[in-house]
């Protein structure tokens, strides 16, 4: 490469490992998105928003988009299980592709402890990008 840049290594991983890392990733996208159904019915009065067609339809799609998730990890989970141990992948690009730091951290190790958005976070903090 040119002008002393370096290669990055190709770390390969078990593969069943990492998608028990998606797998985690995904639980942890069901539990955000879970969260977003009370907030609606507090900011809209509950029974305003449950009384309107179009809002009972956002309600129904947050619901499915839950069960999609969970879903979507339980599967990953059950086809893990049948993963010969050997069977190692690369990850050095497809962590590349990952935009957000903390995603990418708990993808690339499973470091990450907890939700990515703890419930006790006060109301008003947010992160700078």
């Amino acid at each position: 490469m040119e002008g002393g840049e370096t290669k990055p290594a190709d770390v390969e991983e078990a593969l069943a490992e990492v998608l028990m890392r998606i797998v985690s990733e995904l639980h942890d996208v069901a539990y955000l998105i879970e969260r977003v159904e009370p907030q609606l019915l507090a900011v809209s009065g509950g029974e305003q928003l449950l009384s309107s067609p179009d809002s009972l339809k956002v309600l129904q799609g947050i619901d499915l988009a839950v069960q999609k998730t969970r879903g979507l990890a339980e599967f990953i989970d059950t086809i893990t299980a049948s993963i010969p141990e050997d069977w190692q992948i690369d990850l050095s690009i497809a962590l590349s592709l990952v935009k957000l730091a903390d995603m990418q951290k708990a993808l690339a190790s499973g470091l990450r402890h907890g939700h990515s958005q703890p419930i006790n976070k006060a109301a008003g903090d947010f992160d700078f990008f």
